[in-house]
């Protein structure tokens, strides 16, 4: 495969390996195990001497193909296909301490992701410091002798803040720890983090990638040396393996992904600028926007702005959900990255967990909403926003 190839023919060409059939669609390799021709073939294979697969646990010809594409568009060395986002995360992380480490996050994460750093690894004896991931400061700060892993959103879930990771990844290179970067909502085609210093980057391939809302999936990617030091073993004696159908579906997903993210992102602005004059919005939040508090940041580290807008409207959760109620296009529900808009109210869905204290550190309050946008006509995504606004009072 060409390396000099551009995206959007990655995602169409990039890993595909056809059996002797030829087929032109990848095919699904639905097999648990593997047959050998012959007692000395399988210990060969047991013993790494020869290449192939052994046990769709830790892999198969169709995942196969989802993990290079992915590396070609990422940039990465390699890449473990799992079976959600969230095995994702937690695998990324955890394969690479052992009690008595210290992890620092920034504390603007999605709640499943918070709780894995927050409350899971502390569990097994991992310390954990969250910080206001914004000032580089603050990183420096929580830094202790033991501190082997960095982790953090850019942009966040679901406010959009966002983190200068180059910055990041030169404090994590001082002290020899790594760097792990949640890039779901910058999507690989607007942020490269392996580009700007990052050592893993992480991905709920169920958003953008499937794009579709048709199945879960995760995908961690990293040099190679790093997956086989830490996430090698790990990955295949816990068992987040992602489904070879699941990887199929990704893999139909992902040939879109441009086109689809193009026009989500459109219309992502489109609406953001709306939002901004209404009086009964109080604050819009949107990378793409000169007004964002880090859009200097942002010109330095993302090439698009972003698929999602958090908004906060004037009323509270009265106002949120009679907005949300009244739009007829936009459908309330809690994925994001889908070709259909998609709203939500995160202080009572995706960030409920975190105590009142926690999300007003976030910026998440009662009339904080999170919407995604999808691949409709703009002008009809605008004239559902206008009506259904009239429900709010200014």
């Amino acid at each position: 495969m060409s390396k000099t190839w551009r995206p959007a023919t990655q995602l169409v060409h990039g890993g595909t390996t056809r059996s002797q059939h030829g087929e032109t669609s990848e095919a699904i390799f639905l097999t648990q195990g593997f047959v050998y021709e012959s007692s000395e073939a399988a210990e060969a294979r047991f013993k790494g001497e020869t290449d192939g697969f052994i046990y769709a646990r830790y892999g198969s010809p169709t995942n196969d193909m989802f993990e290079k594409r992915m590396c070609m568009l990422e940039g990465a060395e390699d890449a473990r296909a799992t079976a959600s986002g969230m095995a994702a995360v937690s695998s990324a992380i955890l394969c690479q301490v052992k009690a008595g480490d210290h992890i620092v996050a920034a504390r603007a994460l999605f709640g499943s992701c918070r709780w894995v750093v927050e409350t899971l690894a502390p569990k097994y004896g991992v310390e954990c410091t969250l910080v206001d991931g914004r000032d580089l400061k603050n990183w420096e700060e929580a830094v202790r002798p033991n501190t082997k892993v960095f982790f953090l959103e850019s942009p966040t879930n679901p406010t959009l803040e966002v983190i200068d990771i180059a910055g990041v990844a030169k404090l994590a290179n001082q002290i020899g720890a790594k760097v792990v970067v949640d890039n779901v909502f910058a999507t690989p085609l607007f942020q490269k983090p392996l580009e700007l210093g990052a050592h893993i980057v992480v991905y709920s391939a169920t958003k953008h990638i499937d794009g579709q809302g048709r199945c879960l999936g995760g995908v961690v990617l990293a040099d190679k040396a790093w997956i086989d030091e830490n996430l090698h073993d790990y990955f295949r004696h816990t068992g987040p393996a992602m489904s070879p159908f699941n990887a199929w579906t990704l893999l139909k997903g992902i040939e879109t992904l441009p086109l689809r993210v193009r026009q989500q992102t459109e219309n992502a602005r489109r609406i953001a600028d709306f939002l901004a004059e209404q009086p009964q919005v109080a604050r819009v939040i949107y990378p793409g926007r000169k007004d964002h508090p880090q859009a200097d940041i942002i010109a330095k580290q993302m090439s698009g702005g972003s698929t999602l807008v958090a908004f906060e409207l004037k009323g509270g959760k009265e106002a949120a959900f009679a907005l949300q109620n009244a739009l007829e296009i936009v459908r309330i529900s809690n994925n994001l990255g889908d070709s259909k808009s998609l709203i939500t109210h995160p202080a009572t869905t995706t960030h409920k967990n975190l105590t009142d204290e926690a999300r007003t550190e976030l910026g998440i309050s009662a009339g904080t909403v999170r919407f995604s946008a999808g691949i409709e006509d703009s002008d009809d995504l605008v004239e559902d926003f206008a009506k259904a606004l009239e429900a709010v009072r200014a």
